[in-house]
């Protein structure tokens, strides 16, 4: 039995898809939904030379911020105990992964909720899985919903 969710939300379709997954299974076993958006804090995406790195973070962090408030809307509406949480910061630059396991471990959540893209070769090679990162940091189960839309 689930009695806590940690559910990573990012504002994909496939993330949407793993919110209302969540929301069904948290419903039913009275659980916690617990929804968290890291912002990716890698230096290569805020070290482009032509954009301005603060302006460029506070646009991510908004976006965050819609993502979890959208998110808060459709757990409310299934009737789920929830909390959002924006994470600005990662334990080490980077690493989304390892800080939704912190995250999970901390918050002591039975599962991982999330989206994958599915993307395959160079995308996936260029974009990383930081679903598949989970799997392998992670030890406690973990539901992944698939999405084939093109976000």
């Amino acid at each position: 039995m689930y009695r806590t969710i940690l559910l990573a939300v990012d504002g994909s379709h496939a993330s949407r898809l793993a919110t209302f997954e969540a929301a069904a299974l948290a419903r039913a076993m009275a659980a916690t939904v617990h929804a968290v958006y890291v912002l990716d804090d890698r230096e290569p995406l805020l070290e482009v030379a032509y954009l301005d790195r603060d302006a460029l973070w506070r646009s991510m962090a908004e976006f965050g911020r819609g993502v979890l408030r959208a998110t808060g809307d459709q757990l409310g509406a299934a009737g789920v105990a929830h909390t959002l949480a924006l994470v600005e910061h990662c334990v080490a630059p980077g690493q989304v992964a390892r800080t939704l396991v912190a995250r999970a471990e901390a918050c002591h959540a039975d599962l991982i909720a999330m989206g994958t893209h599915g993307r395959r070769g160079l995308r996936r090679a260029v974009m990383g899985s930081v679903a598949r990162a989970v799997l392998r940091e992670w030890a406690g189960p973990m539901l992944l919903t698939r999405s084939n839309a093109d976000d």
